[in-house]
């Protein structure tokens, strides 16, 4: 008894690889592929066998798979781990064309982004896998920008190890997301913006700007005082012409931290509101 629980489990380490999936034959005889076409699930696999005494090779009509020169005796075995009907054919012999259809889940993609919100010019990275698992699939990323009324194709990537795909973008405004693989398209990721704003000291005073593809001339900053409350608008000013602004600020007394804020009206449309760093000020008190 307990030599064959041995030779039991002995047996279970050498089951085939594709032992959890099914495996369909095709036998090539001549000019005959017996069957023709057979259905599948995905994850099972078929085995091309050449009972001839010429040889065969079957090649994928898209490529997907491609056997060896198949001599007499001689198999090709191959897994299907995607949905589709694959049609296929004997390059050098004549045993003409056949077909797989692959019965499962059809073709997904996902699409996820590090960061939905960015001050404009940093980056973030958009990542995603496809249903496959596969690496080597390409993978199309498209954008559409606010107001734009449609998306465009932005960059194409390639996955790897385990079907996943990565891409850095730097969007310059609020603009949405989606890659496609197989036909399948995978949900809208968005990832908004904030303007990038500045505040630095210039010669006894303060010099504020804000950074973004527009000129922001004309529009207002507001300057803010940290509070145990939160932060208080103390003053507003008025960008020039270069979407900055040099300014004074208030004394008071003892140690203040200032930053500049430009609301989401003033930012306009597309964009998020956004601030500045900080500056911390010491004034003496007056006795």
């Amino acid at each position: 008894m307990r030599r064959l629980l041995f030779v039991l489990a002995a047996s279970a380490l050498v089951l085939p690889g594709n032992a959890l999936g099914a495996t369909k034959v095709i036998n090539i005889y001549g000019t005959q592929l017996k069957p023709k076409s057979v259905t599948i699930n995905v994850g099972d696999a078929v085995r091309w066998v050449n009972r001839d005494n010429a040889s065969h090779q079957i090649v994928a009509d898209g490529g997907t798979f491609a056997s060896p020169t198949l001599r007499q005796g001689r198999a090709y075995t191959f897994t299907f781990r995607t949905a589709g009907t694959f049609g296929f054919r004997d390059v050098v012999g004549n045993a003409g064309r056949g077909s797989v259809k692959v019965i499962g889940a059809p073709p997904s993609v996902t699409l996820g982004t590090a960061a939905p919100i960015l001050f404009y010019g940093q980056q973030t990275m958009l990542t995603g896998t496809v249903s496959s698992g596969q690496g080597g699939e390409t993978v199309t990323i498209s954008a559409q920008k606010f107001g734009e009324t449609a998306s465009q194709r932005l960059a194409t990537t390639t996955t790897g190890a385990g079907g996943g795909f990565a891409l850095a973008v730097a969007p310059t405004i609020l603009t949405t997301f989606v890659a496609s693989w197989k036909g399948a398209s995978s949900q809208v990721v968005t990832v908004q913006v904030r303007p990038k704003l500045s505040l630095q000291p210039f010669e006894g005073r303060m010099y504020a700007k804000v950074a973004g593809p527009a000129a922001y001339a004309g529009r207002f900053i507001y300057l803010q005082r940290l509070t145990p409350v939160g932060w208080i608008s103390v003053a507003k000013y008025k960008l020039g012409p270069l979407s900055g602004r040099i300014f004074t600020l208030p004394r008071r007394c003892g140690v203040t931290v200032y930053h500049v804020y430009l609301s989401a009206d003033q930012a306009g449309g597309g964009y998020l509101d956004g601030w500045s760093g900080t500056q911390k000020v010491r004034h003496r008190c007056r006795r």
